[in-house]
């Protein structure tokens, strides 16, 4: 990111200010760093939870009575919608819509802009997991406030991490359920298109 950076500077100074500058020697160096292996493309993460690691950690919330915070419901509700911690403990009862099961996230992650970029999820039943029955299950438990989870996204994430270290689960991230949503919805027969609406993914 560094190299390419200092490429796009140096670049625009040429193109756009007139400097006598030479992107080549860049170029060069993006080259000489990856023999050693200084520099190189970020991996990619496909790390895919098993259905028996799924259902060992929704039992573990849901037999733990110390956990106030319903874990178990939200990873379910994860898998079903492709929502991101942060995201889910922010969605409000006053936007859901019934009639077509949808629920607006506001504000969802962008890497272009975060403010303003509302995004329309549809509660689906098509992963093996219901998002609207999870939400009525949650009524009872959220009804008199404005969250339909209220609690801490940071929270959440602590508890699944503490979760996956008491079971044994290695190298388990609550970001990978929503990944396992979106694969699961290919599985179901979405397409390209639908996947990306539904998960809000850019490409």
């Amino acid at each position: 990111m560094d190299t390419g950076y200092v490429k796009l500077i140096v670049s625009h100074a040429a193109a756009v200010h007139g400097m006598p500058i030479n992107v080549g020697p860049i170029d060069l160096s993006r080259v000489a760093l990856k023999r050693p292996g200084l520099v190189g493309k970020s991996r990619e993460r496909d790390r895919r939870p098993t259905p028996d690691e799924i259902k060992r950690v929704v039992t573990y919330f849901d037999n733990d009575w110390r956990q106030l915070i319903p874990v178990g419901r939200i990873v379910r509700f994860a898998i079903a919608t492709a929502m991101r911690q942060e995201e889910l403990t922010r969605i409000r009862w006053a936007d859901i819509a019934p009639v077509n099961l949808t629920v607006v996230v506001h504000d969802r992650k962008d890497p272009r802009q975060k403010a303003g970029n509302d995004h329309r999820v549809p509660l689906l039943d098509a992963t093996g997991v219901d998002a609207w029955k999870i939400i009525q299950e949650q009524r009872p438990h959220s009804s008199h406030g404005a969250l339909i989870f209220p609690y801490n996204g940071r929270s959440v994430g602590t508890a699944f991490r503490r979760a996956c270290r008491e079971l044994k689960i290695h190298d388990l991230r609550f970001q990978d359920l929503c990944h396992e949503a979106a694969s699961r919805l290919f599985e179901a027969g979405f397409t390209i298109e639908q996947v990306t609406l539904a998960a809000d993914h850019k490409d």
